[in-house]
């Protein structure tokens, strides 16, 4: 069979293409050039895509690659669902944000069935690790063109090759990783910040956590790899970088010649042209005091530390097997304040965790009261199918859970406004990351803590550090004027 418009058949291609990563995908996406010349010529205008992110920030920059590869074929990106490839990357860590996707799926369905039979519906992502997620889109959503999971993200130009060949849904889902692809094409939101993959997965196991199922057990790349991707992106005009991982006080026990995530700072705080350097996520239990030494000394590393710490109980913190208590948290706390005074600390908590009394409750509340975070991602308990939490009986009533998660963000808030009050009327540096969609004539900017701030500005301003008198405080954020 030929596909149409080549001269080689399907087969042909398939079998010639390389085997090594990532040269067999930039085969694909030669390979798919010829159609998509032919797909624009039939619809009268170039091909557009779209591409939804769910989750995390590791998902973000999975949709970069994803992007990039789209790209390099020849879409052009769209503002709406109403492209001609729509591609939806995945979260699972919660159970409601697959519903809200099987939502979003059906819709998809009905407007290409009434506006757009050349439509193409990829999903792909953690939501597709889970087998009963893929039996049920097999069964129910038959229009869907191309699901595939989190460990093959960069095999999307050889999937879709391959469901244009067989014209029929292609299902491609790996249990495990087996490979960590270099090198793909990669379109980034902003030109001036990025995110630097530094590992893969998760070990921790946290008895609420679907995460170390689906993105499986830690992988990390070679330093030299990561330090490439720095240096490229210096080249082309970035000069804050996240360096991204599950756990990064993990980074490097997995290679073959162990590198400590405190080396591997050291060696990304001597990339040139690299002027922040921040991180996500540290787990509080491996946070080391090598780290802690090498961000104080650090000229570029941001004194902003996201350490979350889900629950104040030590008893709590037991059943969702984190490793540690309260005392060692504000004991590692302590430790972070007394090399960085200056240091702006946020976390994650989780309110109504199966078992959680109101005494348990008090402990986290005592907890935020003692550590003054600068802010805080507060959630509701969830139950998610498929982890241990799931399966304790004793269930958090819904109507005391929303009762405390309402105490914990009051105060969180009235602490928030305290601690960034203390700073205003200071001057600030500020990379300005885009026009304030809100505030006509404004521009929004983030200081090195984390903290936004919005401030009279054009784009113009886009990408550069500006010096910003915090004037106002509104809690969570600042009014500010430039200065100078």
């Amino acid at each position: 069979m030929r596909m149409k418009g080549y001269m080689e058949t399907g087969e042909e291609i398939m079998r010639a293409a390389p085997s090594e990563e990532p040269a067999r995908q930039y085969y694909f996406m030669e390979k798919l050039k010829p159609w998509f010349l032919k797909a624009c010529a039939a619809q009268g205008r170039t091909l557009t895509y779209n591409i939804q992110t769910f989750g995390c920030q590791m998902n973000a920059k999975d949709s970069e690659k994803l992007s990039g590869i789209l790209r390099e074929i020849g879409y052009e990106e769209a503002a709406t669902e109403e492209a001609d490839f729509v591609l939806y990357n995945t979260c699972t860590v919660r159970e409601n944000a697959n519903t809200r996707v099987y939502g979003r799926i059906g819709y998809l369905g009905r407007l290409k069935r009434s506006r757009s039979p050349h439509m193409k519906i990829a999903l792909c992502g953690c939501m597709m690790q889970e087998a009963h997620v893929v039996a049920k889109l097999q069964k129910s959503y038959p229009f869907v063109d191309l699901i595939f999971g989190t460990h093959n993200i960069y095999q999307l130009a050889e999937l879709l090759f391959r469901q244009i060949y067989y014209g029929h849904m292609v299902v491609e889902i790996r249990e495990e990783a087996d490979a960590v692809v270099e090198e793909l094409p990669s379109e980034r939101k902003f030109s001036f910040k990025a995110g630097v993959n530094i590992m893969y997965g998760c070990n921790n196991f946290c008895s609420y956590c679907i995460v170390p199922y689906v993105r499986g057990r830690e992988r990390s790349r070679r330093p030299e790899d990561i330090l490439r991707e720095m240096e490229e992106m210096a080249k082309s005009g970035v000069t804050e970088v996240m360096l991204l991982g599950q756990n990064v006080n993990s980074y490097g026990k997995t290679l073959k010649t162990p590198v400590s995530f405190a080396e591997l700072l050291k060696l990304a705080e001597e990339v040139e042209g690299i002027r922040r350097i921040r991180f996500m996520t540290p787990h509080p239990k491996d946070l080391s005091d090598e780290l802690i030494g090498v961000m104080a000394e650090s000229k570029k590393i941001c004194r902003h530390v996201h350490l979350p710490v889900q629950s104040g109980s030590s008893r709590i913190l037991k059943l969702m097997n984190r490793h540690y208590t309260k005392e060692d948290y504000l004991a590692l706390v302590a430790r972070i304040r007394a090399a960085m005074p200056d240091v702006a600390l946020t976390t994650d908590i989780i309110v109504g965790y199966p078992g959680e009394t109101e005494e348990d409750f008090m402990e986290t509340m005592d907890l935020v009261s003692r550590v003054r975070y600068v802010s805080a991602f507060t959630f509701l308990y969830s139950k998610r199918t498929g982890t241990p939490a799931a399966a304790i009986k004793d269930q958090v009533p819904e109507e005391t859970a929303k009762e405390r998660y309402d105490r914990l963000v009051g105060r969180i808030r009235e602490i928030s406004g305290e601690m960034a009050q203390a700073d205003t009327g200071k001057t600030a540096e500020v990379l300005v990351e885009e026009v304030n969609a809100k505030r006509h004539g404004y521009v929004t900017g983030r200081l090195a803590n984390n903290l936004l701030v919005h401030f009279p500005g054009d784009e113009s301003l886009l990408g550069r550090y500006v010096d910003v008198s915090l004037t106002e405080c509104m809690g969570f954020y600042y009014i500010g004027s430039q200065k100078g």
